[in-house]
């Protein structure tokens, strides 16, 4: 499962400050992950997880595999953008390919940088909620016009459309529309921008206290330190996080913010071959965990063999854990939990 986050906002906001930040993490990424294809405007960067670590000492791993975020670098967005102004539809369709939006606003002062049109951050957050509102109201036009929406027996659809409707013509995102899982799911096939998740980051000063600590649901980052921490050294980044009073890094509460948004997880593996980190949805059963290591693991899944990453370590090992009765043997109906450290048994 692969969680790719957008990054918008309005011209000259931090986006691109931000995005080079990432980039630069990503650069030991390459050489460890030649399985991933880099495009010039994506990062690829790992989420923090410090238990690989654990898991590789214990087993002796001949390398570590971190879960991945794909950050998408998008064009910034101006007024107009849903009747092609800017970048216009070619801004939007890229939106339209990733599963998080991040909305980046400028919530600082600069008299070198220019705003281009960013006003405050609550003005420039309206203004690309209403582009992206804007182009969802396009869709939803089009698709009261559809054969599918006239067709008999598609009232329940076209209810959801005219819904869509009321609501977007007043302002409201698709996310507030569409509160019902039944609803959410008949306008799946619609694509709409504005009933993806999304993260508010501001991008404040390196000064500004709301960088040593959370602020509610939105993230407070200083593109201009997550700039400067990404050309360090762990060490010399660890004294400057202190130095400014910060327990974490910006980029590690942002990447853990865009994992945890779609309800993600990570179960675990460990041997001498690797530790890795794999995702999934919560709740979802361990054959289909099995499938995401491999297709034909599904079909072929028997039942696994699952230990509390907790209980894993303070044994010391799959064959320590089994003999102090920590491992346990679960089957198809099995929940996977985060941390579950797993071995999967597959039938030939």
């Amino acid at each position: 499962m692969s969680l790719r986050v957008g990054i918008v906002g309005l011209p000259n906001v931090g986006k691109s400050t931000l995005f080079n930040a990432l980039l630069k993490r990503q650069q030991a990424l390459v050489a460890n992950y030649p399985f991933a294809t880099i495009e010039p405007n994506v990062g690829v960067v790992e989420v923090p997880d410090e238990r690989l670590k654990v898991l590789s000492d214990i087993s002796h791993s001949g390398r570590i595999v971190p879960a991945t975020v794909e950050f998408v670098d998008i064009a910034g967005l101006v007024a107009g953008a849903a009747t092609g102004a800017g970048l216009g539809n070619k801004f939007l369709t890229h939106i339209r390919e990733v599963d998080v939006i991040l909305q980046v606003m400028r919530d600082f002062e600069d008299s070198e940088i220019v705003k281009e049109g960013s006003v405050d951050p609550e003005t420039d957050y309206g203004v690309v909620e209403t582009e992206l509102i804007l182009k969802d109201l396009e869709t939803v036009n089009k698709a009261i016009d559809s054969k599918d929406i006239k067709a008999k027996g598609s009232e329940k659809k076209k209810a959801v459309v005219d819904k869509l409707f009321a609501g977007l013509n007043e302002g409201k995102p698709a996310r507030e529309i569409l509160k019902d899982e039944v609803d959410l799911e008949l306008a799946r096939d619609l694509f709409l921008l504005t009933a993806k998740k999304e993260i508010r980051v501001y991008n404040v000063a390196e000064t500004d206290p709301r960088l040593r600590g959370p602020m509610g649901d939105a993230l407070y980052i200083s593109a201009k330190v997550e700039s400067e921490l990404s050309s360090l050294d762990e060490a010399d980044a660890k004294a400057y996080m202190a130095e400014l009073g910060i327990k974490e890094s910006g980029l590690d509460l942002l990447i853990k913010k865009a994992y945890s948004s779609l309800g993600l997880i990570s179960f675990l593996t460990t041997g001498e071959m690797e530790s890795r980190a794999w995702t999934i949805a919560r709740g979802t059963k361990a054959p289909q965990a099995a499938g995401v290591i491999h297709t034909d693991f599904e079909k072929k899944f028997i039942k696994a063999k699952v230990c509390d990453y907790d209980k894993f370590v303070e044994a010391g090992g799959w064959k320590e854990a089994a003999d102090k009765g920590r491992v346990r043997f679960e089957g198809k109906e099995y929940e996977m939990k985060d941390g579950d450290v797993v071995e999967f048994m597959i039938g030939g």
